[in-house]
């Protein structure tokens, strides 16, 4: 559904706010192992999220990714369109550019449909909130973890 940029940046970003909350600032290369991505694109994905205020980087021993604990939550809707664009949430599912109620593509109501439920379902979530859920229900966060339990 979502590019693997989007994949590994919603994936690292729960990884860093899991690792935040255990007072931990994890570096690329755990980062990249824990969420089953090449170290090279996940270091290029958290620059661009470092840049863009997402995330906060501290160089030496310590250091590390972390998610500002003063900032408000992130909901998941605004990093997928910060890497994504808006399209997942308001472009047609048969990928024409006129598609709308006056003109629908083949696809148009039933896709509409499931837009919106994809919209609602990243509107309502954070980072943080999949962290807390993922740490209150010992959810599996890569295969590899999944298969230790």
């Amino acid at each position: 559904m979502f590019k693997k940029e989007t994949e590994y940046a919603l994936r690292g970003m729960v990884y860093i706010q899991l690792q935040n909350l255990k007072e931990r600032r994890p570096g690329v290369a755990e980062i990249a192992h824990e969420i089953e991505a090449p170290y090279f694109f996940t270091a290029k994905i958290f620059q661009r999220l470092a840049k863009r205020g997402f995330v906060k980087s501290m160089k030496g021993k310590g250091g590390g990714f972390y998610i500002e604990p003063e900032k408000k939550d992130l909901p998941l809707k605004e990093l997928i369109i910060a890497i994504e664009g808006d399209e997942l949430f308001v472009g047609c599912g048969f990928g024409l550019k006129n598609c709308d109620e006056s003109n629908p593509c083949p696809l148009h109501h039933q896709y509409g449909m499931i837009r919106d439920q994809i919209n609602r379902l990243v509107a309502g979530e954070t980072i943080q909130s999949l962290a807390w859920n993922t740490l209150n229900k010992t959810l599996a966060f890569s295969r590899e973890n999944a298969e230790e339990r």
